[in-house]
């Protein structure tokens, strides 16, 4: 495949290696209860060392089976609009911070209801909503806290569709352009630029940004740093990341709030497919009942290779896999194997919890993987959910 990729960290099976893949229905993502405990205990023990309130990032992974888990680790959600604001109250409690790039007034005032921080991609979308939301929060005699999203104008990603200070970017107030009239009403700042890194980029951009943002700071009450952490990966320097959250916290006088999603469903997920057809043109290929299109659409936007279960760079038998729509693009990747694949066989995609689950869809009526929930240390299996024609058609008029 000629396509430039994006760099990703390398997916880890785990506990994965002694789970029979035939045991649930293909397609099926199969989430690995202990190893999201271990990730939430990680970033607990984060949250408890540096004072900082984690929440959960409900667009990478709102598996809300798991919610009660996440309840007793974490502090709580943030959602990205009105139905993931919804099922964080429903499901998980907690505190609930909500950020959209664009509020519509419809929405707002069940946003307040349901939210303790709303937070504003500009100043004139505040302006536009500060009386509705003044006047709901005092009908339910609620304190709602108020940010303004900015954008440090300080990039740290690879791929500019990741990276949310990109030139012309949508996603926050240049920090550039601020001024201490858009801080009226605003409680805190929220600053999301990362994207699957470490502890050192975030450094560098609160370095970059701390010397503008030193007029305001004793004027809020909070600094939300977004999402993009890898915490829980095994390499991330966690040390540093709580010396630099009580460091902030001590010197500004502020609430420090992180909000990792990857992290706490990283390397907890497999997604399990079967080879459905053996077809050769030009390579030998294997169809399957998995499609890059319609169950790991960050394959074919990032684009990225995910990494499989049992494949050997150096095996003889090299495979392009792609899926059953009639995209064609529908390519998820080369792989190779040290036996030749054969109809039926099971394979399983690595680190698919985050992101792909939240981002399936039913194109060409391909249907939807089941959800199934695994813990290894009693082996014990629950199916979830299964989804049927009736989840296709009920998406259309």
């Amino acid at each position: 495949m000629s396509q430039t990729l994006m760099t990703t960290q390398p997916g880890e099976a785990g506990n994965f290696t002694r789970f029979d893949l035939n045991r649930v229905p293909s397609p099926c993502f199969v989430v690995d209860a202990s190893a999201i405990e271990a990730n939430l205990a990680c970033l607990a023990d984060v949250a408890e060392r540096s004072g900082a309130h984690v929440l959960s990032a409900l667009k990478a992974f709102s598996m809300f089976e798991l919610a009660p888990m996440v309840r007793r680790y974490l502090s709580g959600v943030c959602a990205s609009g009105i139905f993931e604001a919804r099922l964080g109250r429903e499901e998980y409690g907690g505190e609930l911070a909500t950020y959209c790039a664009g509020y519509k007034a419809q929405d707002m005032d069940e946003i307040v209801v349901l939210s303790d921080h709303i937070i504003f991609n500009s100043p004139a979308q505040w302006q536009r909503f500060a009386p509705q939301v003044r006047a709901k929060a005092a009908e339910l005699g609620k304190q709602v806290e108020i940010g303004l999203r900015l954008n440090p104008e300080h990039s740290e990603g690879e791929v500019p569709k990741y990276d949310p200070c990109a030139p012309c970017s949508r996603l926050g107030w240049p920090l550039s352009q601020l001024t201490a009239d858009m801080l009226d009403g605003i409680d805190g700042i929220h600053m999301h630029t990362l994207c699957e890194q470490g502890f050192e980029p975030l450094e560098r951009t609160w370095r970059a940004a701390e010397a503008k943002l030193a007029p305001y700071l004793a004027q809020l009450k909070w600094v939300n740093l977004g999402g993009g952490h890898h915490i829980s990966r095994a390499d991330y320097d966690r040390e540093g990341l709580i010396a630099f959250v009580q460091d902030l916290r001590q010197r500004h006088d502020v609430e420090l709030y992180l909000e990792p999603g990857e992290a706490v469903a990283l390397n907890a997920g497999i997604l399990v497919g079967e080879v459905l057809d053996l077809p050769h043109n030009g390579v030998d290929l294997a169809i399957m009942d998995i499609s890059a299109t319609c169950h790991m659409p960050d394959v074919i936007e990032a684009p990225y290779r995910p990494d499989i279960m049992g494949e050997n760079e150096t095996g003889a038998h090299r495979y392009r896999l792609g899926g059953p729509s009639c995209l064609a693009g529908d390519v998820i990747g080369d792989y190779a194997f040290d036996q030749p694949l054969a109809l039926g066989d099971r394979l399983a995609f690595l680190d698919q919890a985050h992101y792909s689950m939240v981002k399936t869809n039913t194109f060409n009526g391909v249907p939807l993987p089941a959800i199934a929930l695994w813990d290894p240390r009693d082996d014990s299996l629950k199916l979830v959910r299964e989804f049927g024609y009736q989840d296709f058609k009920e998406r259309l008029s």
